[in-house]
């Protein structure tokens, strides 16, 4: 079962969310917690300077310890939370909170506060300028809150966990949403995806959008036109070849035809003729298998150090007649010395198909030149014509499959150009074109050198 990404995104930021709450609490609570006890140190502290205060002054005022003066004291002592028992300077016992009536009082008095029990005591000198008049023995409250400081304390740990539950909500909330903006371009993407998939070519993505998503759309729109054109270059391959296959079976079915019903003789003029048919249609059939084979040139390339200047003049030799025929010189400026490691066999097919194209584009009356050079370790072929050139729009296209040019005046399978750079490829080199319309192309193979 597929999860939502969507899910798990929004469950992401609800997750960060409430732990980022949870940890905010909780410092909050240990910060305070620190705060708090620091505050009721401090007020015991307080409570008990209060009560020396009040026992140095009641000794000053009597000119000693008087109970009676000193369970005077008791009221405020208890409201402080503290009890507390005297002795004097020779260690007897001159009055206590836990005698008698002042206990029953203390001990009433810490029930209805709620207060609970006391604490150990603590052992704190009477001092009169400097002179030691007696001992206090203090106890406060075990713990040292008082019922409104627990309270107080719970009300703050209850506003700590309402806020982290309002803050879980709008993390929910906002986790949603931005999870849902987030992954809308993915979504529209999938749909799109489908739709090609299910027909629909004509599809296309809208993501008016400056980050990666934005030129996720823009490649996903890239792909479907360079889809599409592919499509439209096959469908045009396919009516071109159709033509191509159907003129000479034409011709061949109408001459023997004619040889059967007796209408014409097989004479050597028209054997000739269906000669040439039959190596037409040779000819187209091999284009496409260069081609297939192209595809898989990079497991069967047969290497071997090749003297480039002497593959080049033989490919010239081999076409010097045709070009001859069509009225245009070849020019060769070769330089010697210059191996790769190469199939030559492969190379031998790329020469002789960048000679063919730039037959097909010059007029009678122009040249084709062939170069050879090392540049940076490379060996770097050009085939330069003066033909019609490539008009700019269609650059990108000169080596796609199945692609003419429109302004050809020859018939042809439009997969010449694509077979040389699949055997360049394949041979780990590169393939350009430079043209300017009506002034020539030049085509430059760089093979890396043996």
């Amino acid at each position: 079962m597929t999860r939502s990404f969507t899910v798990r995104l929004a469950v992401a930021f609800v997750g960060m969310g409430l732990a980022g709450a949870l940890l905010t609490a909780v410092l909050v609570n240990v910060a305070f917690d620190r705060r708090f006890s620091s505050y009721v140190e401090d007020r015991r502290e307080q409570g008990e300077r209060e009560l020396l205060a009040a026992l140095r002054d009641s000794f000053v005022r009597n000119g000693g310890w008087e109970a009676e003066d000193l369970a005077g004291l008791e009221a405020s002592a208890l409201m402080s939370g503290l009890s507390f028992s005297v002795e004097d300077n020779v260690g007897a016992t001159v009055w206590s909170s836990s005698d008698g009536r002042s206990s029953e009082m203390g001990a009433m008095h810490r029930e209805m506060m709620g207060t609970g029990p006391l604490g150990p005591a603590r052992r704190l000198l009477v001092e009169i300028n400097g002179d030691n008049v007696g001992l206090a023995e203090v106890r406060g409250t075990a713990g040292g809150l008082r019922p409104d400081d627990v309270a107080f304390r719970a009300s703050v740990n209850r506003l700590l966990l309402g806020g982290g539950l309002i803050v879980g909500v709008l993390a929910l909330g906002v986790g949603v949403v931005l999870a849902r903006r987030a992954t809308a371009p993915v979504q529209e993407l999938t749909n799109a995806a489908q739709a090609r998939t299910d027909g629909d070519r004509g599809r296309r993505v809208t993501l008016d959008r400056l980050d990666e998503f934005g030129a996720m759309g823009q490649a996903f729109n890239q792909m479907a036109d360079t889809v599409e054109e592919e499509d439209r270059l096959r469908r045009v391959f396919a009516r071109e070849v159709a033509h191509e296959l159907r003129t000479p079976l034409t011709i061949l079915q109408s001459h023997i035809e004619a040889f059967q019903d007796g209408v014409s003789e097989p004479t050597p003029v028209a054997l000739a003729s269906l000669h040439d048919e039959v190596h037409r249609l040779s000819r187209i059939v091999a284009d496409l298998e260069a081609l297939a084979s192209a595809d898989a040139a990079g497991f069967t390339l047969e290497r071997r150090p090749v003297a480039l200047r002497e593959l080049l003049q033989e490919a010239a030799r081999e076409w010097d007649g045709p070009l001859h025929e069509a009225g245009l010189g070849l020019e060769l400026d070769l330089d010697d010395g210059i191996v790769a490691d190469v199939d030559a066999t492969r190379i031998g097919q790329v020469v002789a198909n960048l000679l063919s194209n730039a037959a097909k584009f010059t007029s009678a009356g122009g040249f084709i030149g062939v170069e050879l050079e090392c540049v940076d370790g490379w060996a770097v072929i050009r085939v330069r014509d003066t033909g019609c050139g490539i008009p700019p729009e269609e650059m990108a296209m000169v080596f796609g499959r199945f692609y003419r040019g429109r302004t050809s005046r020859a018939r042809g399978s439009g997969i010449g150009l694509a077979i040389v750079k699949q055997l360049v490829d394949a041979h780990g080199g590169a393939v350009e074109a430079r043209s300017q319309p009506g002034q020539g192309t030049v085509f430059t193979v760089r093979l890396p050198q043996a």
